[in-house]
């Protein structure tokens, strides 16, 4: 049997993927700033105190206690950096849970049984191809009404696509392969020969296309933050504190500005991890 190379020898040489590396290192941050929220951030990021409104960062001359400044409500902004990267980590994993397992399953399922049935599914994918994915969040979200969960329902349901052509096209390329036939000479169903002897194939590309697809979920949900359609108000989101930084942006730059930060590096961070898992695990997928 023909196997994909294992995710330990992929990972084996670790140090050596520059990308991969360095990626990884950016990526502790938000990742600490997620799992520890309630311990490391300074304050509370829901308290506000008008009086301390758009408090400039400690080193440019603003209150010592608040090492990134305040925002327009006399919020803290460190704190509220630290707590929203648990609200894109949480929305861009979770997202790409549901869509990546749903578009696999259904790639593999219509690439494996073929017929009318991949005909159909094929024509599901063209009509899901024919709104752009945040458009198409966009209107769902305006209709649901804005918070967490509607977020990742509506996020990863949107986002199974990608994960079903690639799988399908990785199907159909495999099923023909002796392995397969052997599977099924011997009499083993068809959902035993797509899960032990199809699936772990396809494996290292699905893994490839979830690294990236969780960058895209997380500027999708600073997106629909920003324009209010998000986790709400009272959840502090990055992209909620970037829509509320840019009205006093002419006056005071690090209420937008560091939440923007925050976006570009996590993303960036996630974009050379999927560049080196790419290289890693499957290297034809390079562009």
């Amino acid at each position: 049997m023909t196997r994909s190379p294992s995710l330990l020898r992929a990972f084996r040489n670790f140090g050596r993927n520059k990308m991969l590396t360095i990626g990884s290192i950016l990526f502790i941050a938000p990742l600490v700033c997620a799992l520890f929220a309630q311990w490391i951030a300074p304050q509370d990021p829901a308290i506000q105190a008008l009086i301390m409104r758009l408090k400039p960062p400690s080193w440019l001359g603003g209150d010592p206690r608040f090492l990134l400044g305040t925002d327009g409500l006399g919020r803290d902004i460190l704190s509220r950096l630290i707590y929203g990267a648990r609200v894109s980590l949480i929305v861009g994993l979770t997202v790409v849970a549901i869509g990546g397992t749903l578009g696999t399953l259904v790639g593999l399922v219509s690439g494996y049984v073929g017929g009318l049935f991949d005909a159909i599914v094929m024509r599901i994918v063209d009509v899901f191809l024919a709104f752009p994915f945040l458009v198409l969040a966009l209107v769902v979200m305006a209709l649901t009404g804005p918070g967490l969960i509607n977020v990742i329902l509506v996020l990863g349901f949107t986002s199974w696509v990608p994960y079903a052509r690639v799988a399908r096209a990785k199907v159909l390329s495999l099923k023909e392969r002796e392995f397969v036939e052997a599977s099924q000479a011997l009499a083993a169903g068809s959902w035993r020969v797509m899960l032990r002897h199809v699936l772990p194939n396809i494996f290292s590309s699905i893994i490839v296309i979830a690294s990236s697809r969780v960058a895209t979920a997380i500027v999708a949900e600073a997106t629909l933050s920003f324009l209010g359609l998000g986790v709400g108000t009272a959840t502090p989101s990055w992209g909620a504190s970037l829509a509320d930084g840019r009205t006093y942006l002419l006056i005071a730059w690090w209420p937008a500005t560091l939440p923007g930060l925050a976006i570009m590096l996590t993303v960036l961070a996630i974009n050379l991890i999927g560049d080196g898992l790419r290289d890693r695990l499957d290297p034809r997928l390079k562009t």
